[in-house]
């Protein structure tokens, strides 16, 4: 009996093992992308659509389409993303749409880790750039600059630095256009504009949105 029942503990602390090891597996995210590909299945979007893709910036802005009306959109922007994020799940959020053109903020998360450089930052932006020209030769794609977010003043060289390397790169690539909002989003002391920003310095309001759709809608393609 005691061994039957030493036999059953056993097992079920292998199992208790085995669940925390498959939880532990699970990537960042998982389920915003899971979320996204019921969304899919249910209505799968126009092709053609133009792509937004990246962090909470994108994902925050639940009225998108009513800034860029006539342009058929896809916004699959998700949680505190980074770029690794972004390029895990291309996969599954950027290549099913078969999109005309794709916009990408992210890279603001990425620099909150300490151990990230702007460099760090830009080889990761150019596999992601590399991933979708693999897959779309010569799809048009905008970068949207690294936003100054009060709350993140701490790291406004990294952001500028980061920014500059990739303009200095989207510069020397065809159909590839960087969009800066950093500067349009400062006041004239050079410091972040508050009334743009919620209350977690953080995020932007319709203030914020409004430049954004001013830098960006000229961009877009037809």
């Amino acid at each position: 009996m005691k061994k039957t029942i030493a036999v059953f503990i056993a097992i079920v602390i292998a199992c208790i093992s085995i669940s925390n090891s498959a939880v532990a597996q699970v990537p960042p995210f998982y389920d915003e992308i899971q979320a996204f590909k019921k969304q899919d299945s249910a209505h799968f979007p126009a092709k053609n659509s133009i792509l937004f893709v990246g962090s909470s910036s994108f994902n925050f802005w639940k009225d998108m389409q009513d800034y860029f009306p006539g342009y058929p959109l896809i916004n699959r922007g998700f949680g505190g993303s980074s770029l690794p994020d972004v390029i895990r799940y291309a996969p599954d959020i950027i290549y099913p749409y078969a999109p005309k053109q794709v916009v990408i903020y992210c890279g603001e998360n990425d620099l909150v880790d300490v151990n990230v450089t702007p460099q760090i930052v830009l080889d990761r932006f150019k596999t992601l750039f590399g991933m979708i020209r693999g897959q779309f030769k010569d799809l048009p794609i905008i970068f949207v600059s690294i936003k100054p977010s009060p709350s993140r003043a701490h790291l406004k060289r990294k952001m500028v630095e980061s920014n500059k390397l990739i303009k200095s790169f989207l510069n020397r690539q065809q159909k590839a256009i960087f969009v800066d909002v950093y500067s349009k989003m400062l006041q004239k002391d050079g410091t972040p504009r508050k009334d743009i920003f919620t209350d977690d310095d953080l995020h932007m309001n319709a203030k914020g949105y409004a430049i954004w759709k001013k830098e960006i809608e000229s961009k877009l393609v037809k």
